[in-house]
């Protein structure tokens, strides 16, 4: 049964907009009552724009609110530890912003936090629950791919709004953590969460910007079974936020363009005001997105978080899978460096022992002792088979009549 919840909301800025605005529409029942931000007067101006009651620049008294009972965590990366501290001491339900922390370690330790309290902790990591990702996972996990072989997770803009996320030391990294944490995150909700992530392959660069940390970067990651993902993300590119994911399995692929083409476009020659989350103009040909905070996942993921909590069960994404993806993070900044293929570390692993995962080469299909490479169909109906001689390597190719 649904129970309404009382939210404190910490955080003013373009998350905990997302985040207020998702609350107060969907289900219809969850309030944030409390806000704090670092700036009293930005607290009080937002909570007086959103008709939330109360106001604070003081975290601790935000979260050990009487009358709320969730703490949704939507400020800058160091913030998150301290807060999610805070949470395990007044015995509050916690849902943090991705990413969990600014790594791996840090990430254990508030993991730790939650789990030692035994309050409720899920991580917010939209992405993985928009329309499209969760119906292109229902697919997966119905075999309709088969076996899935690579995963390729894009996320683009001119990056972040906020000045923390260009500092090194307060964010923990640049386009890495703040962007490839999710398609990290969206790579292993489709290989398989169970599946161990091995290794890691990154490039990372500072291009554009008089910054410390990387604006571009490309990874690859390695899983146990054989699987590999890949990730794009990018602080330097221009014409609005390119969201994109491209499954491949022995069976099929799938396709998801979630943002720069919505299916929505327009020509203006005046003013056509908000367009959409980082889009860079509001005049000539422009692609508005009809309902962004349902097309980027915030209200999937609140209905989840929240349903979780009242059913006593677990929601999708948990603080547990945040750790893994600052895991990953981690070796994706040491690969940077190395230039090498790097470990994922993992002090905690909670899924299927390696040799207990099914690689995605283990299945073949033999034709009188051959090993079928590939079937093809003829323009004349016929069936084409590439075959191999395990014993000899031999290729060969037979036309049978189907």
């Amino acid at each position: 049964m649904r129970q309404p919840h009382n939210v404190t909301m910490l955080g003013t800025g373009l998350i905990g907009l997302f985040y207020t605005t998702t609350l107060h529409r969907q289900r219809g029942t969850d309030r944030v009552l409390a806000v704090y931000s670092r700036s009293l007067e930005r607290a009080q101006e937002f909570a007086k724009k959103r008709d939330i009651p109360f106001a604070t620049c003081d975290m601790s008294e935000a979260i050990r609110h009487r009358d709320t009972d969730t703490v949704v965590i939507g400020l800058p990366n160091h913030l998150h530890e301290e807060a999610v501290r805070l949470c395990a001491e007044a015995g509050k339900a916690v849902l943090c912003t991705k990413p969990l922390a600014r790594t791996g370690a840090e990430a254990r330790r508030i993991l730790q936090l939650a789990e030692e309290s035994g309050i409720f902790a899920g991580y917010l990591e939209d992405l993985v629950y928009t329309p499209k990702t969760l119906k292109a996972l229902a697919s997966v996990k119905r075999g309709a791919l088969g076996r899935i072989l690579w995963v390729r997770s894009r996320e683009t803009h001119s990056g972040p709004h906020s000045d923390w996320f260009w500092d090194l030391k307060q964010a923990g990294g640049g386009a890495v953590v703040d962007l490839g944490c999710h398609c990290i995150e969206i790579i292993r909700n489709f290989v398989g969460k169970d599946v161990r992530p091995v290794e890691v392959m990154c490039w990372a660069d500072t291009l554009v910007h008089p910054i410390e940390a990387e604006d571009n970067a490309i990874g690859l990651i390695r899983f146990a079974n054989g699987a590999v993902g890949q990730f794009e993300v990018s602080w330097t590119f221009r014409g609005g936020m390119d969201l994109r994911d491209e499954v491949a399995g022995t069976e099929g692929t799938i396709w998801l363009n979630h943002f720069l083409r919505t299916g929505f476009e327009m020509f203006t020659s005046g003013a056509g005001g908000y367009v959409a989350e980082k889009a860079e103009q509001d005049t000539g040909w422009l692609f508005p997105v009809g309902d962004e905070v349902a097309e980027l996942g915030y209200v999937d993921m609140f209905t989840d978080m929240f349903d979780a909590m009242d059913e006593g069960r677990a929601p999708q994404e948990t603080f547990y899978d945040g750790y893994l993806v600052n895991a990953i993070i981690d070796a994706c900044y040491e690969s940077a460096n190395t230039r090498q293929w790097e470990p994922v570390r993992l002090s905690d692993w909670r899924g299927l022992p390696d040799d207990k995962v099914q690689s995605v080469t283990d299945r073949r299909e033999i034709i009188d002792g051959m090993e079928v490479v590939k079937r093809e169909h003829m323009p004349d109906g016929r069936l084409k088979l590439i075959l191999r001689d395990p014993g000899s390597g031999t290729m060969s190719q037979r036309v049978v009549d189907e």
